[in-house]
């Protein structure tokens, strides 16, 4: 009786998978067919060269101080020595501020790139979005992500449809 009913439930699940419509795309591949990703994404690495330069200029200068610190430190008073290294442990702590301000999870580069690239992501699934209702699609994956496809059929693949949507040719 167990395996009629697990037959029976067997054969309603796969009857209703097999009524579903799948289909993915590839969010890597319409991004990179998108100028204006490409334009925010250089603005994104010329800001992130920006602000790594500056950390490094400001590194090298911790760097100096500290051998400088230690080479004369034999030939400082106490006080001085602790004059010093209130200096060095201040400018420390504005270089680790200022690397949180650049590279911290609400800093400015993370900001920058909600501003430029979070509008083309939300174009895009939008256009997803439109396209899984008007094919009528019960999932749409994106094989950009990692996901573990072993194999896609071409003829479902809907990235040059976004594109199209959006307003691109390829």
């Amino acid at each position: 009786m167990k395996k009629l009913i697990f037959t029976f439930v067997l054969a309603i699940f796969s009857t209703a998978l097999f009524a579903q419509k799948y289909a993915f795309v590839d969010s890597q591949y319409i991004l990179e067919n998108i100028p204006a990703y490409k334009a925010a994404q250089q603005e994104l690495d010329n800001s992130s060269k920006k602000f790594q330069k500056e950390l490094e200029t400001i590194k090298a200068e911790l760097n100096q101080m500290y051998k400088d610190f230690q080479a004369e430190s034999v030939l400082l008073s106490e006080d001085m020595k602790r004059k010093r290294e209130d200096v060095i442990i201040s400018k420390e702590k504005n270089y680790k501020t200022l690397q949180r301000k650049y590279f911290g999870r609400e800093g400015d580069l993370y900001k920058q790139r909600q501003n430029l690239v979070k509008p083309i992501q939300d174009q895009i699934f939008n256009a997803v979005k439109e396209l899984a209702t008007e094919g009528n699609y019960a999932v749409i994956f994106d094989k950009a992500g990692g996901a573990a496809m072993l194999f896609t059929n071409p003829k479902y693949d809907l990235s040059d449809k976004v594109l199209e949507k959006l307003g691109y040719k390829n």
